[in-house]
């Protein structure tokens, strides 16, 4: 059998226009019924539970219905893409259209290749929704909610701002060691200012000085710290006291993240990938091992799961032309291999935050293995 390898172009035949005529409607019901299945766990339910226990308003529970809501629609794209490919190769071979198709020469690549197609599509408009929109509408879902039942929602950390600096040393031995530079910690944060201050300074070596202070403010325009009301203890080599300052007013030439990191209190999921990098950033100059490792896996994961929609489409379409059933036998497919993929996806990302994977193979382990299913069952079906 002569297997015919399909254009690397947009399709504008008359087979392709008609398989993703095909594929279009049941994706666009998939996209109504999956979006709102989740929505409806997801968020409508504790919504109307915080209407009737807690008497949140009627018109800020819509309000944050409606910005919950592209969450669940960026959720529903890979799920409507593999039912819609499913269902749609399975009436072609149900109704002997493939059987057609092929007896007149047409690979099974070359029918399968519109759904690859629209695959890609959708995999670069779920990428663009999911980083584009859902971060925002995330955040202001959060934000909304938050002023509605506890008051205004502080845009800082407001307790503990703890920041490690490291600095590089060459020891004896002439190797390059990642030793710590710098101690800063603050026990609360107003917005304005921080309170109650500890500064240990190891820039030299040794414990060099200890700062203590009642606040501190900083400066963006000057680039600079001022304490305000506190006490420098000077140390010698030895760790002995060599003098102590009293002062009122000081400044202080330290690096500004931890006043950067007091900004950032989104969550992951209200992080576009530019901003999750940025806040990496500072995680990278000093700040939780945990929290960066969770970033940088959920970074990872913001860029692998609108792929998952290639992978759908790509095992729907292989699934599809070696089946005959029905609608509900197509359905019930997609729901097993969507429960599979999404607790892999989440199993996988949690073992990455765990630090069990690294954090590409924690975002990619899943995608890689349903292009492996994907790409075995069409070599099957091309036979």
């Amino acid at each position: 059998m002569a297997f015919g390898l399909p254009r690397f172009s947009f399709p504008s035949s008359v087979l392709d226009r008609y398989i993703i005529s095909e594929i279009m409607a049941p994706f666009l019901f998939g996209v109504g019924l999956f979006s709102s299945l989740g929505f409806a766990v997801g968020v409508l339910f504790d919504l109307v539970r915080r209407v009737t226990e807690f008497g949140l308003p009627l018109s800020v529970a819509m309000q944050v219905a409606l910005l919950s809501a592209p969450q669940f629609i960026a959720y529903a794209f890979p799920m409507s893409i593999l039912l819609a490919t499913l269902m749609a190769y399975s009436r072609l071979a149900a109704d002997s259209e493939l059987i057609a198709l092929r007896s007149v020469g047409t690979s099974v690549y070359r029918i399968v290749f519109p759904a690859v197609i629209i695959s890609l599509a959708v995999t670069v408009l779920t990428f663009l929704f999911n980083d584009v929109v859902v971060p925002r509408a995330n955040y202001y879902a959060a934000l909304t909610l938050e002023q509605a039942l506890t008051g205004d929602r502080p845009h800082f950390q407001e307790n503990n701002i703890f920041y490690p600096e490291y600095g590089e040393i060459v020891d004896e031995q002439g190797q390059h060691r990642q030793v710590l530079k710098r101690l800063f910690y603050a026990e609360q944060y107003d917005g304005n200012a921080m309170h109650n201050l500890t500064v240990i300074d190891r820039s030299e070596g040794t414990v060099s000085q200890i700062i203590t202070s009642e606040s501190a403010q900083w400066d963006p325009g000057r680039n600079h710290w001022d304490f305000f009301n506190g006490v420098i203890y000077l140390l010698s080599s030895d760790g002995s006291f060599r003098n102590i300052l009293r002062f009122e007013r000081e400044q202080l030439q330290l690096p500004s993240t931890p006043f950067d990191l007091a900004q950032r209190v989104r969550d992951n999921t209200e992080m576009t990938i530019a901003e999750a990098r940025a806040y990496l950033k500072l995680l990278d100059q000093g700040g939780d091992p945990q929290e960066r490792r969770k970033i940088m896996v959920r970074l990872h994961q913001k860029v692998s799961f609108p792929f998952a929609c290639l992978i759908f489409g790509l095992v729907g379409a292989a699934l599809g032309t070696r089946s005959q059933g029905g609608k509900a036998t197509s359905f019930a497919i997609s729901v097993v291999m969507i429960f599979c993929y999404y607790t892999l996806f989440t199993t996988t990302g949690a073992l990455g935050v765990a630090g069990v994977l690294e954090p590409i193979p924690a975002a990619w382990l899943t995608n890689v293995l349903g292009l492996v299913l994907g790409g075995g069952i069409l070599l099957q079906a091309a036979r």
